[in-house]
């Protein structure tokens, strides 16, 4: 038996490589798919290609496509992140060895020809972008945002020597019958105490006029996390194209106090069941089922949330999470699904303590070194 990698160049090939893990989960209940469409232009016109060189793999075993992967080489990098950090993404492979070393191997030897040092993933060209291989929770359903993936994975990565290098966790909190009063008085406090002003958009222009200071916030308040680019103009356009049909503006909250945006906070309708139930294609009625889940729906998931640096650590957390329950009760919502949230942020661990929540998945990104 043979494996061969071959190099994404054509656009039939490049449909292989987005159609691949369809094929490889199958009907599984916990897979959600890509939107098909959206993954395309990620793939061919995201204006991160600007600052990235990328190639895409191909992994056939006896002329059978096993598996897949991509590699990002990112050069416009923030805080401690080294731009001679090689990212892998999109990885996906059936449980064989031989696949999985050969995939590997092409990536490793491509960081080499770049004089790359290191290898981590699994990551995307940003922070927007799915992050983090699954390690526990494997029986839960991904959300739209993150990514499933079988429990083998981690396995063959650690076989191959890749180590931890960052983990994320995730939480579902129940909704609450009532605001929580706890959270409530100190929401209202903050508010006074920072002088800060709510922002409830209300339709898609106003939206478009809080986009770019949003924006400048998340680089400004993100940069020093773990594996963050900067985020372009250009590449705003790109996501905000994707996810604007997505949200409903009654999960969009900013703040505002006299230097300008202070906090934002992002969530929406989990549509993942209305993504699965088309098979990831919006036409002919993928749209119409998640226009209606935008809607009603019993689940929502937390997007983003964040907090200028000079805010930080004053309770901001709370208005926005405050808010974002009395809609959620609102529209009859039961269960919030808190999306990745690096190990490390204790302090928002801890605010879940104020709810009914339960850990139920923690994801992984690995490095290697990669060896001349």
């Amino acid at each position: 038996m043979s494996v061969t990698i071959e190099r994404v160049k054509t656009h039939a090939q490049l449909m292989r490589y987005i159609n691949f893990p369809m094929e490889l989960y199958g009907n599984l209940p916990q897979y959600v798919p890509e939107i098909i469409s959206d993954e395309k232009k990620n793939l061919t016109k995201n204006p991160a290609f600007e600052g990235t060189e990328v190639r895409l793999f191909l992994a056939y075993k006896d002329s059978k496509l096993a598996g897949r992967i991509g590699a990002i080489r990112a050069k416009r990098v923030l805080g401690a992140w080294k731009p001679e950090a090689l990212r892998f993404t999109r990885v996906d492979f059936i449980d064989d060895d031989e696949v999985v070393d050969a995939m590997f191997s092409a990536v490793l030897e491509w960081g080499r020809e770049l004089g790359c040092t290191e290898l981590k993933g699994p990551l995307g060209f940003c922070d927007l972008e799915k992050e983090g291989m699954l390690v526990e929770g494997f029986e839960y359903p991904n959300t739209f945002i993150t990514l499933y993936n079988f429990d083998y994975y981690p396995r063959q990565l650690e076989r191959m020597g890749f180590e931890k290098d960052a983990d994320w966790v995730e939480y579902q909190i129940k909704t609450p019958e009532k605001p929580v009063e706890r959270v409530a008085r100190l929401a209202a406090a903050v508010l006074k105490r920072n002088s800060l002003t709510l922002v409830n958009v209300r339709n898609a222009r106003e939206l478009k006029q809080n986009l770019e200071a949003m924006f400048a916030l998340l680089n400004e308040a993100y940069r020093s996390l773990y594996g963050v680019t900067t985020i372009t103009p250009a590449q705003v356009k790109h996501y905000v194209s994707q996810f604007l049909p997505l949200v409903n503006l009654d999960f969009i909250k900013f703040l505002y106090d006299d230097k300008g945006m202070a906090a934002f906070g992002i969530a929406f309708p989990s549509i993942g069941k209305a993504i699965k139930a088309s098979g990831g294609r919006l036409f002919p009625f993928g749209i119409f089922r998640i226009l209606r889940a935008k809607q009603k729906n019993d689940t929502l998931d937390l997007l983003l949330v964040a907090v200028r640096p000079d805010l930080q650590n004053r309770g901001i957390n709370a208005v926005l999470m405050h808010e974002m329950n009395l809609m959620a009760m609102k529209y009859g919502i039961t269960l919030v699904e808190s999306n990745p949230e690096l190990e490390t942020n204790e302090k928002i661990q801890a605010f879940w303590d104020n709810y009914e929540a339960n850990r139920v998945r923690r994801r992984r990104s690995y490095h290697i070194e990669i060896r001349k």
